[in-house]
């Protein structure tokens, strides 16, 4: 094994030598490869090495107060605010993909104007969307700053990533497998929830795990939409703070900042888990 891939080394390098242009665009790769490598442990190593030495057992007290400006209210609400949004937008994200693929026909006008209308949903920048949930959630529809109303205007936001993740894993099954389907005598249905679905888990959890970072990281749809109220609310229509909003309001005060900076670790902590946790029940789902 040693010996082929010494053999398949020198035949590379003797392949730049001979073409300096593969060579160089050789270089380029590896070097942005690097520099992304660098970059992430460069913004990992720096939360923690700021936010670590503040953490402390005041920081995770049930009750916020202004004395230990505890966090554990805003990880609850965080929790809370990505279970409520993903109730929201991957059944109807999921379903949609399934009609663009399954159902609607080449040529479709309604396939065109659906995909133009997410392309553009994804383009606009999160304080339209908090000013949206505003006028319309919290203002046009009474719910008011509310853990509700911020739920529904993070699940419009992470809606079009997860219907073009789930399109293109839907894509990504072979044609033979629906083919082998009905062919056994399985219906339409029964084909698309049995064989091409679970096929394409691994994909659509893919796209559930950037909406699930997008809407932990969120800061300015959530301060318009569910308010910065930093208590653990007491139902889906009062008002609270993500850890984000947390961490930015600690920063803006001026007061806390040592404090802002231990709430970053925790919240990189929880996307850590989060992804993690996604990615066991990917591998579990491709095993089964």
């Amino acid at each position: 094994m040693n010996a082929i891939n010494t053999v398949t080394w020198k035949d590379k390098l003797r392949g730049y030598i001979k073409n300096p242009f593969s060579g160089i665009l050789f270089l380029l790769v590896a070097l942005a490869a690097l520099l992304t490598f660098a970059a992430l442990l460069f913004l990992i190593s720096y939360i923690l090495v700021r936010g670590v030495p503040h953490l402390s057992l005041s920081l995770f007290e049930w009750e916020y107060t202004t004395t230990n400006v505890s966090m554990m209210p805003a990880i609850v609400n965080t929790v809370s605010m990505v279970i409520l949004s993903l109730l929201l937008a991957v059944p109807l994200g999921i379903f949609s993909a399934i009609f663009l693929v399954e159902y609607a026909t080449s040529g479709n006008k309604l396939v065109k104007v659906v995909r133009i209308t997410t392309e553009t949903l994804s383009g606009i920048p999160s304080i339209v969307f908090g000013l949206f949930g505003m006028l319309f959630f919290v203002m046009a529809l009474g719910w008011g700053f509310s853990m509700l109303a911020g739920a529904f205007t993070l699940s419009i936001m992470i809606l079009p990533l997860i219907m073009r993740t789930t399109e293109e894993a839907l894509l990504s099954v072979p044609v033979s497998y629906r083919e082998g389907s009905f062919a056994l005598g399985a219906g339409k249905l029964r084909t698309i929830f049995r064989i091409v679905l679970p096929s394409a888990a691994p994909g659509i959890l893919a796209g559930v795990i950037l909406g699930i970072g997008r809407v932990i990281g969120e800061t300015a749809a959530l301060m318009f939409t569910a308010g910065t109220i930093a208590q653990i609310p007491s139902s889906v229509m009062s008002s609270g703070r993500t850890l984000a909003v947390h961490m930015f309001a600690l920063a803006n005060e001026g007061l806390h900042v040592n404090q802002a900076s231990a709430t970053g670790v925790v919240l990189l902590i929880i996307v850590i888990i989060l992804n993690w946790l996604s990615g066991f029940v990917a591998k579990k789902l491709i095993k089964s």
